[in-house]
């Protein structure tokens, strides 16, 4: 990611930071989350957190190339996010608290609507 940000300029690029969280977990997600191995409470998490973001009902991080991932930060460059029908190419950097439940850091970019033709070849659906 921070390889792109040069490339994207500052300014097409949605910065948030020092923990503040657009969606605040209830009760029954944290519940969950929990159960997840860590790797996976870390994705679950900023997908959640992207799907806020985005007005998004679906989040895919891995669509055009594997994130790259530590304990408790992703980059993922080749993501995807449907809203109303349609999906887009998504790009996002995403930190959370050791605990995966709290958002440190998030930014992201959206990119192009993908093809309703191209949607079988990436193995997206309506």
């Amino acid at each position: 990611m921070a390889k792109l940000l040069p490339q994207m300029g500052l300014a097409l690029f949605a910065i948030s930071a020092l923990s503040t969280n657009a969606l605040a977990l209830d009760g029954r997600t944290i519940t969950q989350i929990k159960k997840l191995t860590p790797a996976d409470q870390l994705d679950q998490r900023c997908d959640i957190e992207a799907m806020d973001r985005l007005q998004a009902d679906k989040v895919i991080s891995y669509t055009f190339s594997h994130p790259k991932r530590t304990a408790v930060h992703v980059d993922a460059n080749g993501a995807v996010f449907r809203r109303n029908g349609d999906w887009y190419r998504l790009s996002y950097a995403c930190t959370t608290s050791p605990d995966h439940l709290s958002i440190v850091a998030f930014a992201f970019k959206r990119g192009a609507i993908i093809a309703r033709k191209d949607w079988t070849r990436y193995y997206l659906y309506p």
